[in-house]
């Protein structure tokens, strides 16, 4: 008996088999044709989608959008990697029907039609919703920071190019000290380590007119740091293990962690993003109001407001920060506040009241004392470090006081963000490792996430919903 044997090669076929006898039923390729082949391209602004009637012949957008939404799905982002799947892979030819675009027209569509890929995103998005794969009800907004095109040593922040400067001025000053008394005898100067200070110099002097530069531009833009590679990526916190990169909103919807909106900015941090990620959200699901949880990155007073004016109930917990936490002394949230006599209570029992005012971003901030509740309070050591403890507190600070309250009630809301915006996260950097974004500048960047999210979604729909009716939501 012998193995199972292949047949010949060469042997010739009276009919050549059909190409679609190799691609499945319910092959996923079937669900992206089927779903791109539904879309008004034209509306969702991609370019040259009517052919023009002169010229030579291009390929249709359609396509080219197939073709991208099979990559990501199946992890393949490179334009030349994806040239090289219409070659061999079998999917990819049956999807495209036999064509075999070049690396660059690849490359060249996603470059061009960087604006209209989040509209198709959105449109699955509205497809989830028609399947009602979206409870509609809670949101879990965060961020994370993916990896740039540019290396931490292209890029400069302000502070970095100061210091830079200021060593390069004593460099030089000590340099040109040792090339002063360079006519002294080589056995007094030691003349070998002196040999190349003119050319120390001049690199120096080169690359502290460059830093100088550099400097001026961020003086002239009002920006913080400057990237040289990608312009518009930015150095991240430490913590985030990302040196240079992007920070990624998403809001998930806690059902089945479907992403219902994505964006992608520069800012380091989340704090101010709040609002308009979870109002986008809450646009497309179509609910006059929604709940939101994110995490104590995104707590600020005008953010948490405008969620609640834009019918959004959020829930973000108060960071511990500020002096009194960092000497260790009461925090303010120890202290009470009595709206019906506007005071706060102490953790002694004693009533601070409204004593000064000021403006803070604009809001008139109250400050509360009670000095003769101080002099005598056996427990001020562990209050303040100085004669008396003040309480400030801004003028809509009621609507901490209403979340605070909320929290209270549903503390494992904050369990419930973490394992649902954490599956996202994990499942695309595990799809991007072991690199970040491909493309350079914030345009082109959301543009490529906008794919990955949508990839994303597809890959949930159809191990939720399956194949068969994904397909008949489309045709409906």
């Amino acid at each position: 008996m012998t193995h199972i044997a292949g047949d010949d090669r060469s042997q010739i076929l009276l009919l050549p088999e059909s190409l679609d006898d190799y691609v499945g039923a319910e092959n996923p390729v079937r669900f992206i044709e089927a779903f791109v082949d539904g879309l008004d391209l034209t509306a969702a602004g991609f370019a040259r989608v009517m052919p023009k009637l002169t010229g030579r012949p291009g390929y249709a957008p359609s396509d080219l959008l197939k073709l991208y939404i099979y990559g990501y799905l199946n992890r393949v982002r490179s334009s030349r990697r994806l040239e090289a799947e219409t070659h061999r892979n079998i999917e990819v030819i049956w999807l495209l029907r036999h064509l075999k675009p070049d690396f660059k027209t690849i490359a060249d569509f996603r470059r061009d039609n960087r604006n209209a890929f989040r509209p198709i995103f959105r449109q699955f998005v509205l497809l989830c919703r028609q399947l009602d794969l979206f409870g509609r009800e809670l949101l879990a907004v965060d961020g994370t920071r993916i990896k740039a095109v540019n290396n931490k040593d292209r890029n400069f922040t302000r502070a970095a190019l100061a210091t830079f400067i200021k060593l390069a001025d004593a460099k030089l000053e000590d340099y040109l000290q040792r090339l002063d008394q360079s006519d002294v005898t080589e056995s007094q100067t030691a003349g070998s380590r002196v040999k190349n200070l003119a050319e120390k110099i001049t690199a120096i002097r080169a690359r502290r007119t460059r830093c100088q530069t550099m400097l001026a531009e961020l003086d002239r833009t009002g920006e913080d740091q400057i990237s040289l590679t990608d312009p518009d990526s930015r150095a991240m916190a430490a913590h985030t293990h990302v040196a240079v990169g992007y920070n990624v909103q998403v809001a998930v919807d806690t059902k089945h962690k479907l992403i219902v909106e994505q964006q992608v900015t520069n800012q380091v941090v989340d704090m101010g993003l709040l609002t308009q990620t979870a109002e986008a959200a809450k646009e497309i699901l179509g609910v006059e109001t929604i709940d939101a949880v994110a995490d104590k990155g995104y707590f600020k007073i005008e953010d948490i407001e405008a969620c609640e004016n834009a019918g959004i109930t959020p829930y973000v917990p108060r960071p511990q920060r500020g002096p009194s936490v960092k000497a260790g002394l009461f925090r303010k949230d120890e202290f009470s506040h009595d709206a019906d006599s506007d005071s706060y209570v102490c953790p002694a029992g004693q009533r601070l009241y409204p004593y000064s005012s000021s403006l803070l971003r604009g809001l008139k901030r109250t400050n509360y004392v009670n000095k003769l509740a101080c002099d005598d309070c056996k427990i001020r050591s562990r209050c303040t470090k100085g004669k008396f403890r003040t309480v400030s507190r801004l003028e809509n600070e009621a609507v901490l006081d209403r979340m605070a309250a909320r929290l209270a009630q549903r503390p494992e809301v904050l369990d419930r963000r973490r394992e649902t915006v954490e599956h996202p996260f994990g499942t695309i950097k595990q799809w991007m490792s072991p690199g970040g974004f491909l493309m350079r500048g914030l345009a082109k960047v959301r543009a490529e996430f906008s794919l990955t999210a949508l990839a994303y979604n597809l890959r949930r729909g159809l191990n939720i919903v399956g194949f068969a009716e994904l397909m008949a939501a489309v045709a409906a």
